[in-house]
């Protein structure tokens, strides 16, 4: 996808009556765009940033049923999102999902592990309702939880309990959707803005839309219209004069530490007041995380405080030693949770579950959920869409279409050696590659054999190459 293309799909925007326009280029806009396309109905898809620049880039980079969400008795939620992540890891993107194990350390030597245990087991015994490829949970003595993690207290610890999930680098999975809308047959564009709402005799044909690039504006008719803009909900409703939904900003915190200040084989999991603390590993680095509060600024650049750092590293260090200090930390980063709520919700108890509905004729609103069951909210999404066009449309075939890159994947993967011997890169170089770009790896190892100097790492990052 380059300038060329976004030429080309902007003109058929302006030519083209769609089936389906889609408003927002997050997981959840670019799941609808495929979702739609591999039904055969015309797509156009548009998103006023970058794809993926908003909330579906600032996540803590899971694949996960959410434990916490048992204890809050949601077993449907969870069931769903396990389910979708051994689809992830199995099918749909192996290149991109790859499994996590966290430890769930322990305070309270008996009622604690069988109450947290009875919780851990119930997860895997829900996950296996989806061919689960990961491990087991297993019940940790207090001597092997330290050898696992050697920088938990030792003063607060009697034991712990690790579990698996999975993690994916979010960016560039919501990208590959995108990727494979298009592929599909779906007409996409960046950096075009939804300024107003196309009407004929009281309902919405579609938008009016504004090209960032060159303040160009062009009309984009459709049969139906989704708005699924996450935290930006409420603004393309009011648009319609309705308010079918809605949506309130939770702000989630993430702190990025270097690897070497937490000495652990595992990542944590770890209780707060009121919610968990996540200690995720992300290459060379962690992430802590998160926070979850209402967030009423601006919804394009949400920010965190110093009273969220002072929070997160509070809580961390209720279990790590050494200390975490403001010194530790290397990079912040804050998103915007789009929640379903009442009028007096708290952010931590506001539903994960998500909702269709039709806020003016021709016009659908998807929102709440969770990236991990995007798929799921984007099926539902298009069903509504094809009941209101009164079309005979096939029924979702997401769960057997594998994004770009998978196809393939893991024959490659088995020819890493060789792939390495050829590229003339170290072993460990073509696997992180293998990671971000899977069987599509070959085009950009091209790149390097045409020229060599697009081997080198871009300046201050060992992770990237300038080929990238």
């Amino acid at each position: 996808m380059d300038a060329r293309q976004r030429a080309q799909d902007l003109a058929r925007m302006r030519d083209e009556v769609f089936d389906i326009v889609v408003i927002g280029g997050g997981v959840t806009g670019a799941g609808v765009a495929l979702d739609a396309a591999t039904r055969g109905l015309s797509v156009a898809l548009v998103e006023q940033r970058d794809f993926a620049a908003g909330t579906s880039s600032r996540s803590s980079k899971l694949f996960h049923g959410g434990l916490r969400y048992l204890e809050q008795l949601e077993l449907g939620l969870v069931t769903e999102a396990l389910q979708e992540r051994n689809l992830m890891l199995n099918r749909l993107c192996p290149h991109l999902a790859r499994p996590v194990t966290f430890l769930y350390p322990l305070t309270h030597r008996v009622w604690e592990r069988a109450y947290v245990g009875a919780g851990i087991a119930l997860y895997d015994a829900l996950a296996a309702f989806g061919s689960n490829p990961l491990p087991r949970h297993r019940h940790l003595s207090k001597r092997a939880a330290r050898r696992l993690v050697p920088s938990l207290r030792d003063d607060v610890l009697t034991g712990a309990i690790t579990y698996s999930d999975a993690q994916v680098d979010d960016a560039r999975h919501t990208m590959s959707l995108v990727r494979t809308a298009h592929h599909h047959g779906a007409a996409v564009a960046a950096s075009v803005q939804v300024v107003d709402l196309l009407r004929e005799d009281g309902r919405v044909t579609g938008v009016r839309a504004r090209d960032v690039e060159t303040d160009d504006e062009l009309d984009i008719r459709g049969r139906q219209t989704v708005n699924a803009t996450g935290v930006w909900t409420d603004e393309i409703q009011d648009m319609a004069g309705g308010a079918a939904l809605r949506v309130r900003a939770s702000k989630g915190v993430h702190l990025v530490v270097p690897r070497d200040r937490i000495d652990a084989g595992a990542g944590l999991i770890c209780r707060t007041p009121t919610s968990v603390l996540f200690v995720i590993p992300w290459g060379d680095f962690w992430l802590v995380g998160t926070t979850d509060t209402d967030w009423n600024l601006d919804l394009a650049r949400p920010a965190a405080s110093a009273a969220d750092l002072d929070y997160l590293l509070g809580q961390a260090n209720r279990w790590l030693r050494p200390a975490l200090t403001h010194a530790d930390i290397v990079g912040v980063y804050a998103g915007l949770r789009p929640l379903l709520h009442g009028e007096s919700d708290s952010t931590s108890k506001l539903s994960r579950e998500h909702a269709v509905t039709t806020v003016a004729p021709g016009l659908l609103s998807v929102a709440g959920g969770k990236y991990t069951t995007y798929r799921v909210m984007a099926a539902d999404a298009v069903d509504a869409a094809v009941a209101a066009m009164g079309v005979d449309a096939p029924a979702s075939c997401t769960e057997s279409v594998p994004l770009v890159g998978a196809t393939g994947y893991q024959a490659m993967r088995n020819r890493r050696d060789q792939l390495a011997a050829e590229s003339g890169l170290p072993v460990d170089r073509i696997d992180r590659l293998l990671g971000r770009y899977g069987s599509e790896l070959p085009v950009l190892l091209e790149l390097l054999r045409t020229d060599p100097a697009m081997a080198e790492c871009l300046p201050g990052t060992d992770d990237y190459l300038a080929a990238e």
